[in-house]
């Protein structure tokens, strides 16, 4: 297969970001993560509570519920239209999700805590979009196990950051190996360590009015990182399905 221009800067693109997926932590990591364990060590009880509340809800209700679903139609085009309706979507949310920081963090710090699964809910609306739009069946679990995938790796320490990459490489033949149904997949050992996985520090962020930062600079950030994270795990899995036997194109991968 030919790439075209905007595939082959794209496949460079990919490359880069797979080596910064990959690397080890580097003194600035372990620094950071220390910082983050201190910051979870003076959270509230009540913030911890309400983060295991939220994460257990969510990966119950991603997995086997029916709030996420979408309607956006799939970009059925080449990889720049795909991307381009992507960027659109990550546009749309960073603007709903800056405005609800906003209403939140200038509500105070329990209603910041009380609209937190809802903060949680738009970034989740978010990847079940970009999902769709790569042209991925939503309602299949194992495509919302891979949501969840891109969900903790925008928001794990680069250690942990390393071995969920490492379970989305190949995506399309390790799913494979899963059950064809929710009922046959332990879903509830999965969600436990789920939760034991996601960093609270960083989760803690994704409060307003936690901390000194202001909800409505938060929420945009977030959301631009975790649009930016999923358009890369399904550019990868772009690339790799067209490695597939039958297929030309391989991509290398870098270690």
């Amino acid at each position: 297969m030919h790439f075209t221009t905007y595939e082959e800067n794209t496949r460079q693109e990919l490359l880069k970001w797979q080596h910064k997926m990959q690397k080890r932590p580097n003194l600035v990591d372990r620094t950071s993560k220390a910082v983050q364990d201190k910051i979870n060590n003076i959270i509230p009880d009540k913030v911890h509570q309400v983060i295991t509340t939220t994460i257990k809800q969510m990966t119950r209700a991603v997995l086997t519920g029916a709030e996420f679903t979408t309607s956006i139609a799939p970009a059925r085009y080449s990889l720049e239209e795909i991307e381009d309706a992507a960027r659109k979507r990550v546009s749309f949310y960073k603007k709903a999700g800056a405005a609800e920081g906003g209403i939140t963090g200038a509500g105070g710090f329990l209603l910041a805590l009380a609209e937190f699964p809802v903060l949680i809910g738009i970034k989740l609306k978010l990847l079940f979009d970009i999902a769709a739009i790569y042209g991925r069946p939503v309602n299949d679990y194992r495509e919302r196990l891979f949501i969840l995938h891109i969900f903790q790796l925008a928001f794990s320490s680069q250690k942990q950051r390393q071995q969920v990459f490492s379970r989305m490489r190949d995506w399309q033949l390790k799913s494979q190996d899963l059950p064809e149904d929710i009922h046959q997949f332990d879903w509830k050992t999965f969600q436990q360590e789920y939760r034991d996985y996601i960093d609270l520090a960083k989760m803690a962020q994704l409060i307003p009015g936690i901390g000194a930062a202001v909800g409505l600079v938060v929420n945009y950030r977030l959301l631009d990182k975790l649009g930016q994270t999923a358009i890369n795990a399904y550019r990868m899995r772009w690339f790799e399905e067209r490695s597939l036997p039958g297929n030309k194109v391989v991509l290398p991968l870098s270690n």
